[in-house]
């Protein structure tokens, strides 16, 4: 065989996350395609080396015998989601099997794994869907939605995205079809040139309030009024609380506020969760799935050890939901994060759920743990929620300092979570339980919830 080369395979199995392969004379190979076990595929040699091939221009000779119709008439398109095409049973079998792969090759002891709490919804779940204006293909019309799996630039419309509810979806099919008709430019990534960004939906699950952005840049003086009227006299389940037009002329892709403009109602929602209210920015970070978020604290609450009269130290605390939430019989909680307008909103939301030994702060996650040492505040226990980097060896040698006996780490990448394992374990700690989280049904992702506790 060699590059160019036509190559047929089995495919055996999928390693986390979204990472399919099967064998070709002891070789590992890995289609690019959204395959799942059991699925024959046929590709052109990509890449050749001693122990794996990886392939191009995948397609799927014949199907595998659990494989099922996917529910969303944009799967095969759309970059959204990842095993519509497997039954919710076998996602999680699947979901489980990658996470003991990834603990059993590193040699840590899984024998306290509870397994994988599933989600209450499989579909219409999220509570944040941020779209992308754009097209389908070169000088093709205007698009609003998703990127088309596997390409950076092409933006496929969305007219019924299983993973919104109907209300998102009245929202992006109104928005689409209006703007295709006032015939103006989306924002050009490679020229810089352009008006239509990005349209941003956000609602309270528990509290039926709805926050809707329309991002744009300012190379235009267009009168949104019309677009307003037109999303306000939508017949929604949910209460529209805001309609907000931001101004981005930033050349990133991400979303960004120079100016913005409420065309109407507030700029803030609200979401409650296991009996605390929270107000969120439009641009704060939140747990885009509400009832997984539910199942995530709780699972964080059923493995937080004693509090009572316990320091707590909450880090990469984000908008303060897991501090306030296990604050209930601490001494006090110390909430680290380093966006400054999430701890803003941290510390209101304590103050609107009448907390008063929660106190968040801004800053460099490990310089202000350290000026808490320096003032001799020492946690009993500490919370990690990192981004998907992880905490990182040079951080946890740093918090290791503080010789505190009990840690729950929540994690929403599998893979850094056992790199930073492998190092609390040389530094005395032993991972007690952990379980993983369904919080996004149909994709790759799993949150994993542990409690880790020093020898002693």
């Amino acid at each position: 065989m060699k590059k160019g080369e036509h190559l047929t395979i089995e495919v055996v199995d999928v390693k986390f996350p979204n990472k399919p392969y099967g064998f070709f004379e002891q070789r590992k190979v890995y289609p690019k395609l959204n395959c799942i076990p059991g699925q024959t595929v046929t590709g052109r040699i990509k890449k050749m080396k001693k122990d794996k091939i990886e392939l191009g221009n995948v397609e799927v000779i014949k199907k595998a015998e659990n494989q099922i119709e996917p529910a969303c008439i944009h799967f095969d398109l759309c970059g959204g989601c990842t095993y519509q095409h497997l039954s919710y049973n076998d996602q999680l079998e699947l979901k489980t099997g990658q996470i003991r792969e990834l603990f059993g090759g590193k040699q840590i002891d899984f024998e306290n794994f509870l397994g994988i709490v599933p989600a209450k919804q499989q579909f219409g779940y999220r509570n944040k869907m941020e779209l992308t204006f754009g097209n389908a293909e070169k000088d093709g019309p205007l698009t609003l939605g998703l990127h088309k799996r596997g390409s950076f630039y092409d933006i496929i419309t969305i007219r019924d995205c299983k993973l919104m509810d109907e209300d998102f979806n009245k929202i992006t099919n109104f928005t689409i079809d209006f703007f295709k008709k006032e015939n103006l430019s989306f924002y050009h990534k490679m020229k810089h040139t352009g008006f239509l960004r990005n349209l941003v939906i956000r609602k309270g699950e528990f509290t039926g309030e709805l926050l809707i952005n329309l991002i744009t840049t300012s190379q235009s003086d267009y009168d949104m009024n019309e677009w307003r009227n037109g999303i306000l006299s939508l017949e929604l389940s949910k209460k529209i609380i805001g309609l907000l037009w931001t101004i981005n002329d930033n050349i990133s892709d991400a979303v960004n506020s120079e100016s913005e403009k409420i065309l109407y109602g507030e700029k803030d929602f609200h979401e409650k969760l296991l009996g605390h209210d929270f107000k969120i920015s439009p641009y704060s970070f939140f747990q885009t799935n509400s009832s997984g978020a539910e199942l995530l604290y709780s699972k964080v609450l059923e493995f937080l050890p004693d509090t009572e009269d316990k320091i707590i130290f909450d880090l990469f605390s984000g908008t303060g939901t897991i501090g306030q939430i296990v604050s209930k019989n601490a001494r006090y909680v110390y909430g680290i994060e380093l966006v400054e307008e999430a701890v803003e909103k941290a510390n209101e939301n304590a103050e609107l759920n009448n907390i008063k030994n929660c106190k968040f702060i801004a800053g460099d996650v490990f310089k202000k743990a350290e000026e808490l040492r320096e003032a001799d505040i020492r946690p009993d226990i500490v919370i990690f929620d990192p981004p998907r980097a992880g905490v990182g060896q040079k951080a946890l040698e740093k918090i290791l300092e503080f010789d505190m006996n009990e840690i729950i780490y929540v994690s929403c990448n599998p893979k850094t979570f056992i790199q930073d394992v492998e190092i609390l374990k040389k530094s005395g700690f032993e991972l007690v339980k952990s379980v993983c989280v369904d919080m996004f049904p149909n994709t790759p992702h799993v949150e994993v919830v542990s409690l880790l506790e020093k020898n002693v």
